[in-house]
């Protein structure tokens, strides 16, 4: 089948962990980093995305944010379609900011 907008996913992990104690702190920066380490870039502070190119390919990755996931915290995770991560208006104040570049897709066959 081949890939379109509709197929392609983004996945968001959205996250509010505690970081009272310098454990929390600890356990939180290596949460962050591993979802870095496994391809997720910051979006704002506590959401995390990462483009993937097909619900196989964001289901993998959704499986390993959950290994990850500390004992205390609110995270959640969340995907959608590039046509609809396209829609998504952003803003700095009144200023419209561009989206995120979507990696080039090749299609071999």
């Amino acid at each position: 089948m081949r890939l379109n907008e509709y197929r392609i996913l983004w996945v968001l992990v959205f996250f509010d962990l505690p970081t009272e104690t310098k454990k929390e702190r600890s356990i939180a920066s290596k949460f962050r980093k591993e979802i870095l380490r496994d391809g997720f870039a910051m979006f704002q502070f506590s959401i995390y995305l990462r483009h993937c190119s097909s619900r196989e390919n964001a289901d993998v990755h959704i499986k390993r944010v959950k290994k990850l996931l500390p004992e205390k915290g609110h995270i959640g995770i969340m995907t959608v379609t590039d046509k609809q991560f396209g829609m998504m208006e952003l803003f700095y104040g009144k200023k419209e900011k561009e989206l995120p570049n979507t990696p080039q897709q090749l299609e071999l066959f």
